[in-house]
């Protein structure tokens, strides 16, 4: 069993930044890749980030691409999301996750889950 936090989040003007952290405990994040996903009111959780075990490569959306920056510590059993350039559509609840399947993409691919933390991104 492994609980991941997520902490960091909040409210930011446009062009902000702000720098997610997702701990892990229980059990270690090496070995597993890892990704951020985000939900906005009334629409359905996407992927933003992925990174893999050893942090040698990253996957990003289109529409975060060249703005976030996902990375990881496997020493502190975290990992983060550097967020800058933010647009107001980038308002969501962000999660990160723990990778199980194939994809790095798809939700059902990731099978433990934090709980959360809300970023704000106000015009």
């Amino acid at each position: 069993q492994v609980q991941l936090v997520e902490s960091g989040g909040g409210l930011v003007q446009a062009g902000g930044s702000l720098r997610l952290s997702c701990a892990a405990s229980g059990r270690t994040l090496s070995g597993y890749n890892m990704g951020w996903f985000r939900q906005a009111p009334g629409k359905e959780r996407e992927f933003v980030a992925a990174i893999s075990w050893s942090g040698g490569v990253t996957n990003y959306a289109v529409s975060v691409k060249g703005r976030f920056t996902i990375s990881r510590d496997n020493a502190k059993n975290t990992v983060y999301l550097q967020m800058n350039s933010l647009k107001p559509e980038d308002t969501a609840v962000y999660y990160c996750a723990r990778k199980s399947g194939t994809t790095y993409y798809s939700s059902r691919d990731y099978d433990y889950w934090g709980q959360g933390t809300q970023v704000t991104v106000s015009s």
